[in-house]
Protein backbone atom coordinates (compact mmCIF):
# COMPACT_ATOMS: atom_id res chain seq x y z
CA UNK A 1 0.00 0.00 0.00
CA UNK A 2 1.33 3.86 -0.57
CA UNK A 3 2.23 6.19 2.51
CA UNK A 4 -1.00 8.04 0.84
CA UNK A 5 -3.34 4.85 1.00
CA UNK A 6 -2.18 3.56 4.29
CA UNK A 7 -2.52 7.45 5.71
CA UNK A 8 -6.02 7.09 4.54
CA UNK A 9 -7.02 3.99 5.92
CA UNK A 10 -5.51 4.73 9.32
CA UNK A 11 -7.57 8.45 9.23
CA UNK A 12 -10.84 6.56 8.31
CA UNK A 13 -10.21 4.01 10.74
CA UNK A 14 -9.40 6.50 13.45
CA UNK A 15 -12.72 8.74 12.53
CA UNK A 16 -14.84 5.67 12.93
CA UNK A 17 -13.29 5.31 16.36
CA UNK A 18 -11.78 2.07 15.69
CA UNK A 19 -8.52 2.37 17.05
CA UNK A 20 -6.32 3.73 19.47
CA UNK A 21 -2.92 4.45 17.11
CA UNK A 22 -0.84 6.07 19.62
CA UNK A 23 -1.89 3.66 22.05
CA UNK A 24 -0.79 1.19 20.07
CA UNK A 25 2.68 2.71 19.85
CA UNK A 26 3.03 2.72 23.49
CA UNK A 27 1.87 -1.06 23.99
CA UNK A 28 4.60 -1.91 21.86
CA UNK A 29 7.54 0.20 23.26
CA UNK A 30 6.41 -0.52 27.05
CA UNK A 31 6.32 -4.12 26.53
CA UNK A 32 10.15 -3.84 25.14
CA UNK A 33 10.94 -1.93 28.12
CA UNK A 34 10.46 -4.87 30.83
CA UNK A 35 7.58 -3.72 32.31
CA UNK A 36 6.47 -7.61 32.29
CA UNK A 37 3.42 -9.18 30.56
CA UNK A 38 0.75 -7.81 32.26
CA UNK A 39 1.60 -3.90 31.99
CA UNK A 40 1.75 -4.91 27.92
CA UNK A 41 -1.54 -6.31 27.75
CA UNK A 42 -2.98 -3.46 29.72
CA UNK A 43 -1.63 -0.97 27.27
CA UNK A 44 -1.47 -2.94 24.19
CA UNK A 45 -5.93 -3.20 24.88
CA UNK A 46 -5.75 0.46 24.03
CA UNK A 47 -5.63 -0.17 20.62
CA UNK A 48 -9.11 -1.85 20.72
CA UNK A 49 -12.76 0.31 20.13
CA UNK A 50 -12.50 4.14 21.27
CA UNK A 51 -13.85 7.42 20.23
CA UNK A 52 -11.40 9.04 18.20
CA UNK A 53 -8.97 12.05 20.30
CA UNK A 54 -9.00 15.33 20.00
CA UNK A 55 -5.86 17.24 18.28
CA UNK A 56 -2.87 17.47 19.80
CA UNK A 57 -2.41 20.68 21.16
CA UNK A 58 1.26 22.49 23.02
CA UNK A 59 -0.75 22.29 26.48
CA UNK A 60 -0.06 20.03 29.59
CA UNK A 61 -1.10 19.54 33.19
CA UNK A 62 0.76 18.57 36.00
CA UNK A 63 -1.87 17.46 38.88
CA UNK A 64 0.46 17.32 42.27
CA UNK A 65 -1.48 14.72 44.49
CA UNK A 66 -1.13 15.01 48.33
CA UNK A 67 -2.87 11.71 49.27
CA UNK A 68 -3.67 11.83 52.85
CA UNK A 69 -4.94 15.49 52.97
CA UNK A 70 -3.32 18.79 53.50
CA UNK A 71 -4.67 20.70 56.00
CA UNK A 72 -5.71 24.27 54.85
CA UNK A 73 -5.27 25.89 58.33
CA UNK A 74 -1.73 24.82 58.41
CA UNK A 75 -0.63 25.75 54.82
CA UNK A 76 -2.35 28.35 52.59
CA UNK A 77 -5.59 29.46 54.44
CA UNK A 78 -4.03 29.72 58.12
CA UNK A 79 -6.47 31.02 60.88
CA UNK A 80 -4.50 33.39 63.27
CA UNK A 81 -7.12 35.02 65.37
CA UNK A 82 -8.73 32.02 65.80
CA UNK A 83 -9.11 30.13 69.12
CA UNK A 84 -5.80 28.34 70.03
CA UNK A 85 -7.42 24.61 69.39
CA UNK A 86 -8.10 25.70 66.20
CA UNK A 87 -5.51 28.32 65.18
CA UNK A 88 -2.40 25.48 65.26
CA UNK A 89 1.37 26.41 66.35
CA UNK A 90 2.23 27.64 63.11
CA UNK A 91 2.85 31.51 62.31
CA UNK A 92 1.67 33.15 58.89
CA UNK A 93 4.41 34.72 56.50
CA UNK A 94 3.58 37.84 54.24
CA UNK A 95 4.57 36.67 50.76
CA UNK A 96 5.37 38.75 47.80
CA UNK A 97 1.38 39.55 46.87
CA UNK A 98 0.15 42.12 49.36
CA UNK A 99 -2.49 40.76 51.36
CA UNK A 100 -1.65 37.00 51.13
CA UNK A 101 0.15 35.58 53.63
CA UNK A 102 0.64 31.48 54.29
CA UNK A 103 2.59 29.21 56.66
CA UNK A 104 5.88 30.09 57.54
CA UNK A 105 7.16 26.72 57.14
CA UNK A 106 6.44 27.28 52.97
CA UNK A 107 8.92 29.86 52.43
CA UNK A 108 10.32 29.24 48.95
CA UNK A 109 6.55 29.57 47.22
CA UNK A 110 5.49 32.83 49.32
CA UNK A 111 8.67 34.28 47.35
CA UNK A 112 6.92 33.00 44.33
CA UNK A 113 3.06 34.47 45.26
CA UNK A 114 3.04 36.32 41.96
CA UNK A 115 2.99 33.00 39.90
CA UNK A 116 0.28 31.12 41.96
CA UNK A 117 -2.95 31.58 43.28
CA UNK A 118 -5.22 29.45 45.25
CA UNK A 119 -8.61 28.47 45.74
CA UNK A 120 -9.53 28.28 49.62
CA UNK A 121 -13.41 27.04 49.06
CA UNK A 122 -12.68 23.87 47.28
CA UNK A 123 -16.23 21.54 48.74
CA UNK A 124 -17.38 17.98 49.08
CA UNK A 125 -19.03 16.35 51.09
CA UNK A 126 -16.51 13.51 52.17
CA UNK A 127 -14.93 12.23 54.81
CA UNK A 128 -13.31 9.11 54.10
CA UNK A 129 -10.13 8.64 52.26
CA UNK A 130 -11.22 6.88 49.36
CA UNK A 131 -14.75 8.74 48.29
CA UNK A 132 -12.26 11.49 49.09
CA UNK A 133 -9.55 10.12 46.04
CA UNK A 134 -12.93 9.27 43.79
CA UNK A 135 -14.38 12.64 44.12
CA UNK A 136 -11.07 14.81 43.94
CA UNK A 137 -9.26 12.26 41.18
CA UNK A 138 -12.39 12.11 38.95
CA UNK A 139 -13.66 15.55 39.27
CA UNK A 140 -16.93 14.07 40.65
CA UNK A 141 -18.64 15.05 44.01
CA UNK A 142 -21.51 12.48 43.54
CA UNK A 143 -19.99 8.47 44.65
CA UNK A 144 -20.70 5.98 41.47
CA UNK A 145 -23.43 3.06 42.06
CA UNK A 146 -22.13 0.68 44.34
CA UNK A 147 -18.72 2.05 45.55
CA UNK A 148 -16.55 -0.18 47.29
CA UNK A 149 -14.26 1.54 49.77
CA UNK A 150 -11.62 -0.77 49.78
CA UNK A 151 -10.95 -1.91 45.76
CA UNK A 152 -11.70 0.02 42.16
CA UNK A 153 -14.25 -1.26 40.23
CA UNK A 154 -15.38 -1.72 36.66
CA UNK A 155 -18.40 1.02 37.60
CA UNK A 156 -16.12 3.42 39.00
CA UNK A 157 -16.10 6.81 37.65
CA UNK A 158 -12.87 7.46 35.29
CA UNK A 159 -10.36 9.47 36.88
CA UNK A 160 -9.47 13.31 35.28
CA UNK A 161 -6.03 11.32 33.50
CA UNK A 162 -8.45 8.58 32.09
CA UNK A 163 -10.62 10.97 30.48
CA UNK A 164 -8.10 13.27 28.93
CA UNK A 165 -6.14 9.76 28.16
CA UNK A 166 -9.85 8.91 26.04
CA UNK A 167 -10.19 12.36 24.20
CA UNK A 168 -6.61 14.01 24.32
CA UNK A 169 -4.30 12.83 21.53
CA UNK A 170 -0.54 12.28 22.12
CA UNK A 171 1.99 14.56 20.75
CA UNK A 172 4.29 12.44 18.88
CA UNK A 173 4.73 9.11 20.66
CA UNK A 174 5.04 9.48 23.95
CA UNK A 175 2.03 8.66 26.09
CA UNK A 176 -0.92 11.09 26.60
CA UNK A 177 -1.03 10.18 30.40
CA UNK A 178 1.29 9.49 32.99
CA UNK A 179 1.50 8.87 36.77
CA UNK A 180 4.39 8.95 39.30
CA UNK A 181 6.22 7.59 41.17
CA UNK A 182 3.63 5.00 41.95
CA UNK A 183 0.09 4.02 42.57
CA UNK A 184 -1.61 5.17 45.61
CA UNK A 185 -1.80 2.17 48.12
CA UNK A 186 -2.80 1.98 51.44
CA UNK A 187 -0.27 0.45 53.33
CA UNK A 188 -2.26 -2.62 54.22
CA UNK A 189 -2.03 -3.33 50.65
CA UNK A 190 -5.33 -2.42 49.41
CA UNK A 191 -5.54 -0.16 45.94
CA UNK A 192 -7.42 3.03 46.76
CA UNK A 193 -9.53 3.79 43.83
CA UNK A 194 -10.52 6.80 41.81
CA UNK A 195 -7.03 6.45 40.01
CA UNK A 196 -8.12 4.57 36.75
CA UNK A 197 -10.47 4.08 33.89
CA UNK A 198 -13.37 2.55 36.06
CA UNK A 199 -16.63 2.66 33.06
CA UNK A 200 -14.17 3.95 30.48
CA UNK A 201 -12.30 0.10 30.52
CA UNK A 202 -8.67 -0.63 32.03
CA UNK A 203 -7.02 0.58 28.74
CA UNK A 204 -7.97 4.24 29.05
CA UNK A 205 -6.11 3.90 32.60
CA UNK A 206 -3.07 6.31 33.08
CA UNK A 207 0.37 4.49 32.62
CA UNK A 208 1.58 4.06 36.16
CA UNK A 209 5.20 4.33 35.73
CA UNK A 210 6.14 2.87 39.29
CA UNK A 211 9.41 4.55 40.04
CA UNK A 212 8.70 3.76 43.64
CA UNK A 213 8.48 0.22 45.33
CA UNK A 214 6.05 -0.25 48.07
CA UNK A 215 6.54 0.18 51.53
CA UNK A 216 3.88 -0.30 53.95
CA UNK A 217 6.14 0.46 56.80
CA UNK A 218 6.66 4.74 55.86
CA UNK A 219 5.84 7.81 54.59
CA UNK A 220 7.60 10.84 53.01
CA UNK A 221 9.45 11.55 50.72
CA UNK A 222 12.50 9.17 51.06
CA UNK A 223 15.41 9.08 51.56
CA UNK A 224 15.70 12.68 53.19
CA UNK A 225 12.23 13.02 54.94
CA UNK A 226 11.11 9.33 55.07
CA UNK A 227 9.18 9.05 58.88
CA UNK A 228 6.57 7.39 60.51
CA UNK A 229 3.72 9.59 61.98
CA UNK A 230 4.04 8.35 65.50
CA UNK A 231 7.85 7.77 66.34
CA UNK A 232 9.80 9.99 64.00
CA UNK A 233 12.44 9.35 61.41
CA UNK A 234 12.08 5.88 59.34
CA UNK A 235 15.40 4.08 56.76
CA UNK A 236 13.26 2.82 54.26
CA UNK A 237 15.08 -0.57 53.12
CA UNK A 238 14.10 -0.18 49.58
CA UNK A 239 14.29 3.54 49.02
CA UNK A 240 15.19 3.40 45.61
CA UNK A 241 13.69 5.48 42.49
CA UNK A 242 13.77 3.47 39.30
CA UNK A 243 12.39 5.61 36.04
CA UNK A 244 12.27 2.58 33.28
CA UNK A 245 15.35 2.76 31.24
CA UNK A 246 14.35 3.37 27.04
CA UNK A 247 18.10 2.87 26.08
CA UNK A 248 18.92 -0.67 24.20
CA UNK A 249 21.87 -3.01 25.81
CA UNK A 250 24.74 -3.16 23.39
CA UNK A 251 24.01 -7.06 23.29
CA UNK A 252 20.36 -6.33 21.95
CA UNK A 253 20.24 -5.71 18.09
CA UNK A 254 17.95 -4.42 16.42
CA UNK A 255 17.29 -7.51 14.71
CA UNK A 256 16.85 -9.45 18.21
CA UNK A 257 14.80 -6.61 19.46
CA UNK A 258 12.11 -7.29 16.64
CA UNK A 259 12.08 -10.90 17.18
CA UNK A 260 11.34 -10.00 20.35
CA UNK A 261 8.61 -7.86 19.32
CA UNK A 262 7.43 -10.75 17.64
CA UNK A 263 7.15 -13.14 20.51
CA UNK A 264 5.13 -10.41 22.80
CA UNK A 265 2.66 -10.04 20.11
CA UNK A 266 2.48 -14.00 19.83
CA UNK A 267 2.26 -14.34 23.22
CA UNK A 268 -0.55 -11.22 23.57
CA UNK A 269 -2.48 -12.50 20.61
CA UNK A 270 -3.08 -15.89 22.21
CA UNK A 271 -4.13 -14.45 25.34
CA UNK A 272 -7.00 -12.65 22.91
CA UNK A 273 -5.28 -9.13 23.72
CA UNK A 274 -6.37 -8.30 20.08
CA UNK A 275 -8.75 -10.60 18.66
CA UNK A 276 -9.41 -9.70 15.37
CA UNK A 277 -6.88 -9.58 11.98
CA UNK A 278 -7.55 -6.20 11.38
CA UNK A 279 -6.38 -5.40 14.86
CA UNK A 280 -3.07 -7.55 14.67
CA UNK A 281 -2.07 -5.72 11.52
CA UNK A 282 -2.65 -2.28 12.46
CA UNK A 283 -0.60 -2.95 15.64
CA UNK A 284 2.29 -4.04 13.06
CA UNK A 285 2.18 -1.26 10.99
CA UNK A 286 3.81 0.71 14.34
CA UNK A 287 6.44 -1.83 15.08
CA UNK A 288 9.42 0.30 13.45
CA UNK A 289 7.72 3.40 15.85
CA UNK A 290 8.19 1.52 18.75
CA UNK A 291 11.58 1.18 17.84
CA UNK A 292 11.84 4.33 16.68
CA UNK A 293 10.85 5.36 20.51
CA UNK A 294 13.61 3.27 22.14
CA UNK A 295 16.11 4.91 20.14
CA UNK A 296 15.14 8.74 20.22
CA UNK A 297 17.31 10.38 22.71
CA UNK A 298 14.69 13.04 23.60
CA UNK A 299 12.22 10.03 24.69
CA UNK A 300 15.06 8.51 26.49
CA UNK A 301 16.06 11.82 28.15
CA UNK A 302 12.22 12.42 29.61
CA UNK A 303 13.19 9.18 32.07
CA UNK A 304 16.10 9.68 32.89
CA UNK A 305 17.63 11.39 35.47
CA UNK A 306 21.11 10.11 35.99
CA UNK A 307 21.77 13.01 32.98
CA UNK A 308 20.59 15.67 34.98
CA UNK A 309 23.32 18.04 36.47
CA UNK A 310 23.61 17.86 40.20
CA UNK A 311 22.67 21.49 40.41
CA UNK A 312 18.89 20.50 39.07
CA UNK A 313 18.92 17.39 41.05
CA UNK A 314 20.18 19.89 44.38
CA UNK A 315 17.28 22.66 43.15
CA UNK A 316 14.42 19.91 43.31
CA UNK A 317 15.87 18.20 46.40
CA UNK A 318 17.45 14.96 46.27
CA UNK A 319 14.82 12.89 47.18
CA UNK A 320 11.56 11.47 45.61
CA UNK A 321 8.93 14.93 46.14
CA UNK A 322 12.21 16.57 43.81
CA UNK A 323 12.70 13.74 41.39
CA UNK A 324 9.15 13.26 40.82
CA UNK A 325 8.80 16.91 40.02
CA UNK A 326 11.60 17.18 38.32
CA UNK A 327 10.37 14.00 35.74
CA UNK A 328 6.97 15.62 35.53
CA UNK A 329 9.02 18.53 33.80
CA UNK A 330 10.79 16.38 31.84
CA UNK A 331 7.60 14.58 31.07
CA UNK A 332 5.72 17.76 30.16
CA UNK A 333 8.24 19.11 27.90
CA UNK A 334 8.83 15.49 25.48
CA UNK A 335 5.42 15.78 25.17
CA UNK A 336 2.97 14.42 27.76
CA UNK A 337 -0.33 15.95 28.20
CA UNK A 338 -0.85 14.97 31.86
CA UNK A 339 1.23 13.92 34.51
CA UNK A 340 0.04 13.46 37.85
CA UNK A 341 2.56 13.55 40.65
CA UNK A 342 2.01 11.15 43.90
CA UNK A 343 3.44 12.95 46.52
CA UNK A 344 3.62 10.44 49.49
CA UNK A 345 2.89 6.62 49.78
CA UNK A 346 0.44 5.12 52.32
CA UNK A 347 -1.73 9.04 52.61
CA UNK A 348 1.23 10.34 53.97
CA UNK A 349 -0.31 13.96 54.23
CA UNK A 350 -2.91 12.42 56.78
CA UNK A 351 -1.69 14.12 59.95
CA UNK A 352 -4.00 12.80 62.60
CA UNK A 353 -0.42 12.30 65.48
CA UNK A 354 2.07 14.87 65.67
CA UNK A 355 0.94 17.43 62.81
CA UNK A 356 2.69 19.96 63.54
CA UNK A 357 5.95 18.41 64.01
CA UNK A 358 5.73 15.93 61.04
CA UNK A 359 4.69 19.04 58.47
CA UNK A 360 7.74 21.54 59.63
CA UNK A 361 10.49 18.50 59.93
CA UNK A 362 9.39 16.13 57.06
CA UNK A 363 6.40 17.32 54.58
CA UNK A 364 6.44 21.32 53.96
CA UNK A 365 10.49 21.31 53.57
CA UNK A 366 10.40 18.85 50.60
CA UNK A 367 7.17 19.98 49.47
CA UNK A 368 7.98 23.77 49.38
CA UNK A 369 11.36 23.28 47.66
CA UNK A 370 10.00 20.70 44.90
CA UNK A 371 7.21 22.62 43.92
CA UNK A 372 9.26 26.03 43.59
CA UNK A 373 11.72 24.75 41.77
CA UNK A 374 8.70 23.08 39.13
CA UNK A 375 7.86 26.37 38.77
CA UNK A 376 11.22 28.33 38.20
CA UNK A 377 12.24 25.33 36.07
CA UNK A 378 9.26 25.59 33.74
CA UNK A 379 9.36 29.74 33.58
CA UNK A 380 12.63 29.29 32.40
CA UNK A 381 12.13 26.76 29.66
CA UNK A 382 9.18 28.68 27.96
CA UNK A 383 6.22 26.14 29.72
CA UNK A 384 4.98 27.55 32.60
CA UNK A 385 2.65 29.65 30.15
CA UNK A 386 1.11 26.67 28.47
CA UNK A 387 1.25 23.77 31.82
CA UNK A 388 -1.25 24.17 34.66
CA UNK A 389 0.03 23.15 37.64
CA UNK A 390 -2.85 22.05 40.42
CA UNK A 391 -2.25 20.28 43.73
CA UNK A 392 -5.14 19.36 45.63
CA UNK A 393 -5.64 16.23 48.50
CA UNK A 394 -8.57 14.47 48.97
CA UNK A 395 -9.66 16.69 51.72
CA UNK A 396 -8.89 18.93 54.24
CA UNK A 397 -8.38 19.24 57.97
CA UNK A 398 -10.90 19.60 60.73
CA UNK A 399 -10.70 23.12 62.31
CA UNK A 400 -10.82 21.86 65.58
CA UNK A 401 -7.26 20.32 66.54
CA UNK A 402 -7.41 16.62 68.56
CA UNK A 403 -5.66 13.74 70.14
CA UNK A 404 -6.68 10.11 69.03
CA UNK A 405 -5.46 8.78 72.13
CA UNK A 406 -4.23 9.46 75.70
CA UNK A 407 -0.53 11.22 75.42
CA UNK A 408 -0.22 11.32 71.55
CA UNK A 409 0.77 14.21 69.90
CA UNK A 410 -1.94 16.43 69.13
CA UNK A 411 -3.04 16.18 65.03
CA UNK A 412 -6.08 17.24 62.59
CA UNK A 413 -8.93 14.76 61.34
CA UNK A 414 -10.40 14.17 58.15
CA UNK A 415 -12.38 17.27 56.31
CA UNK A 416 -14.57 17.02 53.41
CA UNK A 417 -16.03 20.56 53.99
CA UNK A 418 -13.15 22.47 53.08
CA UNK A 419 -9.90 22.38 52.05
CA UNK A 420 -7.36 24.95 49.74
CA UNK A 421 -6.34 24.01 46.04
CA UNK A 422 -3.31 25.65 44.18
CA UNK A 423 -2.51 26.23 40.67
CA UNK A 424 0.12 27.92 38.91
CA UNK A 425 0.98 28.47 35.16
CA UNK A 426 -1.27 27.70 32.05
CA UNK A 427 -2.88 31.34 31.90
CA UNK A 428 -3.39 31.32 36.21
CA UNK A 429 -3.22 35.25 36.91
CA UNK A 430 -0.66 34.91 39.89
CA UNK A 431 -1.42 36.81 43.20
CA UNK A 432 -5.36 35.82 43.12
CA UNK A 433 -7.42 34.29 46.36
CA UNK A 434 -10.30 32.70 45.01
CA UNK A 435 -13.30 32.34 47.89
CA UNK A 436 -12.67 32.30 51.45
CA UNK A 437 -13.30 30.13 54.58
CA UNK A 438 -15.65 31.09 57.44
CA UNK A 439 -13.35 32.06 60.82
CA UNK A 440 -12.63 28.87 62.21
CA UNK A 441 -11.63 26.71 58.31
CA UNK A 442 -14.08 24.29 58.87
CA UNK A 443 -16.86 25.50 55.93
CA UNK A 444 -17.03 27.99 52.96
CA UNK A 445 -17.59 31.33 53.37
CA UNK A 446 -17.96 32.80 50.02
CA UNK A 447 -17.73 31.59 46.66
CA UNK A 448 -17.70 27.82 46.91
CA UNK A 449 -16.21 25.66 44.28
CA UNK A 450 -16.49 21.77 43.75
CA UNK A 451 -14.15 19.41 41.95
CA UNK A 452 -16.53 19.83 39.27
CA UNK A 453 -15.25 23.09 38.76
CA UNK A 454 -11.88 21.59 39.41
CA UNK A 455 -12.39 19.67 36.98
CA UNK A 456 -13.94 22.00 34.02
CA UNK A 457 -10.41 24.07 34.76
CA UNK A 458 -8.51 21.17 34.07
CA UNK A 459 -9.95 20.54 30.74
CA UNK A 460 -10.18 23.91 29.79
CA UNK A 461 -6.25 23.95 30.31
CA UNK A 462 -6.00 20.83 28.01
CA UNK A 463 -8.00 22.34 25.28
CA UNK A 464 -10.80 20.10 25.62
CA UNK A 465 -14.23 21.69 23.94
CA UNK A 466 -17.55 22.49 26.19
CA UNK A 467 -19.36 19.91 23.91
CA UNK A 468 -17.62 17.06 24.38
CA UNK A 469 -18.27 13.67 25.75
CA UNK A 470 -16.39 10.65 27.45
CA UNK A 471 -17.60 7.43 26.55
CA UNK A 472 -17.98 4.19 28.82
CA UNK A 473 -16.70 0.71 27.56
CA UNK A 474 -20.48 -0.14 26.65
CA UNK A 475 -20.49 3.50 24.61
CA UNK A 476 -22.78 5.55 26.83
CA UNK A 477 -21.94 8.84 26.94
CA UNK A 478 -20.93 11.45 29.41
CA UNK A 479 -20.56 15.08 29.69
CA UNK A 480 -17.05 16.28 29.84
CA UNK A 481 -18.24 19.53 31.65
CA UNK A 482 -20.72 19.53 34.46
CA UNK A 483 -19.74 22.69 36.11
CA UNK A 484 -17.83 26.08 34.94
CA UNK A 485 -14.23 26.33 35.40
CA UNK A 486 -13.11 28.24 38.85
CA UNK A 487 -14.17 31.54 37.60
CA UNK A 488 -11.25 34.62 38.11
CA UNK A 489 -8.52 32.21 38.09
CA UNK A 490 -7.84 31.47 34.21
Amino acid sequence: MSDSGARHTRDSMAAAGMVSRRAAIRAGAIGLMGLGLAEFKALQAAALNGPAPLPAKARSVIYIFLSGGLSQIDSFDMKPDAKKEYRGSFQPIATRTEGIKICEHLPLLARRSDSWSICRSMTHPFNEHSEGHMVMLSGRSDLPPGFNLNKPKESDWPSMAAIAKQLVKPRGIMPSVLALPERLVHRTGRVIPGQFGGRMGERFSPWFLGASTFNSKSYGAYPEYTFHHENGPQKRSNDNFTIPQLALSEELSRARLRRRVEVLESINSQQQALQRAGEVKEFRRYHDLALGLLGDPRTRNAFDLSGADSATLERYGQNSFGWSLLTARKLVEAGVNLVQVNLGNNETWDTHVKAFHNLEKYLFPPMDRAVSALLDDLSERGLLDNTLVVMAGEFGRTPKIFSIGKGKPPGRDHWGAVQTVWFAGGGVRGGQVIGSSDADGGQPKDNPQKPENMAATIFKALGVPRDLHWQELRGRPHPVYSAEPIPGLL
